[in-house]
C-alpha cells in the first residue's frame, strides 16, 4: 500500500499579516485545547493501522502556539492510529516570536525533526512593512537556538518583490539567510491577494513591476545555488538531501490526509476540503468535508504538478500526450523556457517564472 502524508491545519496566529490569506483565527489557550481534542478525534476516526506514515506536517497559522504537549499528544495519536515511519519527516512551521531554547529542546524531543521558520525578510523596516512581529535578530536568534536544540533540517521563508523593494536588500537577506545554519530556503513572489489589506492600490503601486520581478527572482536562484541551495521546485531550494518530503507528495500526486479547518486532502481517490470554520471543526465529531474532484490526479493535473519540480516530466509517463507536448516544445527550448534530454522535459529558472503561462501552453 502506498505510503501517506498527514497535513495538520493549526489556524492559529498572534496576528495576521496584512498579506496572508490563509485561514487563522486568534489564538486563545482555551480554543487551542479544544481544537487539539478535535484533532485528535479526527486521527482516530481515519485510523488505518496498515498505512505507514511517513510524513507529518504542521502547517497554519502558527503551528508553534500549541504547547510542545498538545503538538506531542497528536503526534502521539498519529503513531497509535497509523504506522508512524521510525525515519518519519515531522515538520513544524514557526513564528520566530514564538520560539526559545527550552521550547525547542521540547518539540526535537517529541519528535519535531524538520522546522519551517517563517522569516521572510532579514530586514527590519521590510519586516515592519509586512506586519511581522520579530525582527531581523530575533529570526536569526530563533535559527541558531533551533540548531542548538538538534534540529538538523531547518528551513526558512524568505519573501521577495516587496514593495518598494531593490536588488541590493533582496540579496542582503538571501546571503544572511544562506549563512545560518539551515538547509532549505523557500522563497516567494509577493502576491497581493484578494480581501487582505495588501489589495490595495497603495501597496500595488509600489510593487517591482514585471521585468523588475524577474529580475529579482533570476538574481536569487542564482545566488541561493551559488549558495548550496539548489533549486528543486519553483518557489524551494535545498541543500542536498534536504527536499521537503512531505511537500513533494503534493506536487508528486501522492496521498496526503488533510485534519483541521481549511485542510485540503488527496485520500483514497478523491480530492476534498475541510470547511474553513474552526468553530465547527470543533463541535462537529468528525470534520465535515467537501469533495471538489472525484477523480484528481488526471493527465492535465499530474503534468502541471511534476513541471513545478526541477526534475519535470517524464515523457514515458504521458506516453498518449507525448507526441502533442514534443510538437509545442521547440519554441520553450529556443526562448530558454524550458530543456529536455528526450527523456524528460523540465523548465529553466526563466521558465518557472513564467510557469503558470509555460504549462499551460505545453499542457492544456
Amino acid at each position: 500500500m502506498n505510503t501517506l502524508g498527514i497535513y495538520i491545519h493549526v489556524p492559529f496566529c498572534g496576528r495576521k499579516c496584512d498579506y496572508c490569506d490563509f485561514y487563522s483565527v486568534n489564538w486563545s489557550s482555551s480554543a487551542a485545547v479544544d481544537y487539539t481534542a478535535a484533532v485528535l478525534r479526527n486521527i482516530r476516526h481515519y485510523s488505518d493501522t496498515a498505512r505507514t506514515v511517513d510524513t507529518v506536517y504542521f502547517g497554519g497559522g502558527t503551528p508553534s502556539l500549541l504547547t510542545a504537549e498538545q503538538t506531542g499528544s497528536i503526534i502521539s495519536e498519529i503513531r497509535s492510529c497509523f504506522d508512524l515511519d521510525s525515519n518519519a519527516e515531522i515538520t513544524l512551521e514557526a513564528n520566530p516570536c514564538t520560539l526559545n531554547a527550552v521550547k525547542l529542546k521540547e518539540l526535537r524531543s517529541i519528535g519535531v525533526n524538520r522546522l519551517s521558520i517563517g522569516v521572510q525578510s532579514m530586514i527590519d523596516e521590510e519586516l515592519k512593512m509586512l506586519g511581522r512581529l520579530h525582527t531581523a535578530r530575533r529570526a536569526e536568534q530563533a535559527v541558531l537556538e533551533a540548531a542548538e536544540a538538534g534540529f538538523e533540517n531547518i528551513s526558512c521563508d524568505l519573501m521577495i518583490a516587496l514593495p518598494d523593494q531593490k536588488t541590493e536588500s533582496m540579496r542582503y537577506s538571501a546571503e544572511k539567510l544562506a549563512a545560518l545554519p539551515i538547509q532549505h530556503i523557500s522563497a516567494y513572489i509577493l502576491n497581493t491577494e484578494n480581501g487582505t489589506p495588501f489589495d490595495c492600490a497603495e501597496i500595488r503601486d509600489r510593487l517591482p513591476d514585471e521585468d523588475d520581478t524577474a529580475e529579482l527572482y533570476l538574481g536569487m536562484v542564482e545566488l541561493l545555488e551559488k549558495r548550496g541551495f539548489m533549486q528543486y521546485e519553483v518557489s524551494n531550494f535545498a541543500k542536498k538531501g534536504f527536499e521537503s518530503r512531505h511537500n513533494c507528495r503534493y506536487w508528486k500526486c501522492m496521498d496526503y490526509l488533510g485534519i483541521g479547518p481549511a485542510a485540503h486532502s488527496c485520500y483514497e481517490g478523491k480530492r476534498f476540503a475541510v470547511e474553513r470554520d474552526i468553530a465547527a471543526f470543533i463541535a462537529d465529531e468528525i470534520q465535515q468535508v467537501t469533495v471538489n474532484d472525484e477523480a484528481p490526479c488526471g493527465f492535465e493535473e499530474f503534468a502541471m504538478l511534476r513541471l513545478r519540480l526541477k526534475e519535470g516530466l517524464l515523457l514515458d509517463d504521458v506516453e498518449e500526450h507525448k507526441a502533442d507536448i514534443l510538437r509545442k516544445l521547440p519554441p520553450l527550448i529556443n526562448d530558454g523556457y524550458a530543456e529536455t534530454d528526450g527523456e524528460r522535459i523540465w523548465l529553466t529558472p526563466k521558465g518557472f517564472l513564467m510557469s503558470n503561462s509555460v504549462i499551460e501552453y505545453l499542457v492544456f
